[in-house]
């Protein structure tokens, strides 16, 4: 059901990107309200705006602590229009009807990672701006919430294709990315008080003394629970970097849990140099493998499905140090446990701490694990993807995303057939993979690629294309998009822009 936007609040700290938001606003007619610095910047763009005080004949007080915190506001935000009594009580006190909300959240995070100043931190613990995002997704039946910025052009696309309205299930996108964002946020705040038993942390902290680090003369410890992770079923003591592979094979098998095919990785420094979804384990690792014979060696395995007499045999050709599976058969152990040093672990969980640490000069930079595919699908190429290119294309960049940058992914019919990773340029890492392609005897007619940044020139595309590659998926966002875009068109090849860049360093 579309709901046409009649009115509009907008409280945001940062104000980039707004301006084109609300010029669409007023160019459909819709009242907008506003508070503080947003009503400011709202003003000097010489647009009408009701400041929040006018409406809840309420002051701004408490050094701005207390603002929109009004029954007239939230009455606005959570009345339902299908509900007699809502309706006849915001008519009895003169409770205007809210249907878009545009609402950030203070900058907690940032605040923590520049100053040690208690004080300072605390006043950045926002309290209407979670309030009213909370409330507008709750009430997604008929309000529109955003809550971030990445989805201010979504919007505008949307108010101009469709009149000022937003579809239920538009509005229940939304919802879902603003509860994502007061999570996240609440979760920030937790972290900073409850810092030594954060719920985000192992329940049962241990200490295991690991044999040595990255390289023998470093050593090492892990603390954590290994054991909420995974069980060990069999094989030799795990090393430091069988454990930093281990994490970035879970990392990206996970990406695979609704996907009812089976998913198959090999894992070598972190990298996925195989890849491939399949109907059957066998298949999948079989596909896996091809990919590149020669860099699964001694790799970390994992599959979403469980490995069974058949598999275990195919695997057992390859030496390999560790295999990771949600079961195995009997008979896929016993055939799995004659190398006495193989590491054998059938997985518990793959929801892990949210953030990620790492430490730098005299102190630790802190950030969000990367779960963001994509937010957009924008088709800007010479013509539509097919559906195999867009199923192929999806299964690329979630690889792309597991490389270390720069990074390309080559893929043809869920199997990943070449790649290039770590390299200082990204034509580099596109040789690279067209060489590993050809090396092992890929026809890469019809082939898609993945990029986890943008296309600074259109060399990319232009080599790509003299290889056979029909479709590209990659951020967007360089200078000279236009120079690849264009090239696609002349050539009648498809890209896609996601929005979402994936630098792993």
């Amino acid at each position: 059901m579309n709901k046409k936007i009649s009115s509009a609040l907008i409280s945001v700290f940062y104000k980039d990107g707004l301006e084109p938001v609300v010029r669409q606003l007023q160019k459909q007619g819709i009242t907008l309200y506003s508070t503080g610095g947003t009503q400011k910047f709202i003003e000097e763009l010489g647009i009408n705006v009701i400041p929040v005080e006018q409406l809840t004949s309420f002051p701004s007080i408490l050094g701005g602590r207390v603002k929109t915190l009004h029954p007239l506001i939230f009455g606005g935000i959570l009345g339902r229009r299908d509900n007699e009594t809502d309706v006849n009580e915001m008519q009895q006190y003169q409770i205007p009807d809210i249907d878009l909300v545009i609402v950030d959240l203070y900058p907690f995070q940032e605040t923590v990672a520049q100053t040690s100043d208690e004080k300072q931190i605390i006043e950045k613990i926002d309290i209407g701006g979670p309030s009213m995002i909370r409330g507008a997704a709750k009430n997604f039946n008929d309000v529109t919430v955003i809550a971030s910025k990445n989805d201010y052009a979504t919007l505008v696309s949307l108010l101009k294709e469709q009149d000022g309205s937003v579809s239920l299930e538009q509005r229940r996108s939304f919802a879902a990315k603003a509860f994502k964002v007061v999570a996240d946020y609440d979760n920030a705040i937790d972290n900073y008080f409850n810092s030594d038993q954060s719920l985000s942390q192992p329940a049962t902290k241990e200490t295991v003394v690991l044999r040595y680090g990255e390289n023998p003369h470093q050593q090492a410890i892990f603390e954590g629970n290994l054991q909420a992770c995974f069980k060990q079923l069999h094989g030799k003591e795990i090393s430091y970097n069988n454990l930093v592979d281990i994490d970035a094979a879970i990392e990206l098998i996970k990406e695979f849990d609704k996907e009812t095919k089976k998913a198959f990785a090999i894992i070598k420094h972190t990298n996925v140099c195989g890849i491939a979804l399949r109907d059957h384990v066998t298949n999948a690792w079989k596909d896996a493998l091809a990919g590149d014979p020669e860099s699964a060696f001694g790799g970390v395995l994992i599959t979403n499905g469980e490995v069974d007499e058949e598999t275990a045999k195919a695997i057992s050709e390859i030496f390999f140090e560790v295999l990771i599976a949600p079961s195995f058969t009997e008979q896929s152990l016993v055939i799995l446990k004659s190398k006495k040093n193989r590491i054998l672990l059938q997985l518990k969980q793959t929801d892990f701490v949210a953030k990620m640490k790492k430490s730098v000069l005299n102190g630790t930079l802190i950030q969000d694990k990367d779960v963001l595919n994509n937010e957009k699908w924008e088709e800007v190429g010479g013509r539509s993807t097919t559906e195999t290119e867009k199923k192929d294309l999806l299964f690329a960049n979630i690889i792309c995303k597991h490389l270390k940058s720069n990074a390309i992914a080559l893929v043809k019919n869920h199997q990943l057939i070449g790649k290039g990773c770590g390299q200082t340029s990204r034509i580099d890492s596109l040789r690279q993979s067209l060489e590993k392609a050809k090396q092992f005897d890929f026809d890469l007619g019809g082939a898609v690629m993945a990029s986890d940044a943008f296309f600074p020139f259109n060399d990319c595309v232009q080599l790509g294309d003299e290889a056979g590659i029909t479709a590209f998926i990659q951020p967007g966002g360089s200078m000279r998009d236009k120079d690849s875009i264009d090239y696609c068109k002349q050539k009648n090849l498809a890209m896609v822009f996601t929005g979402v860049r994936h630098f792993k360093h």
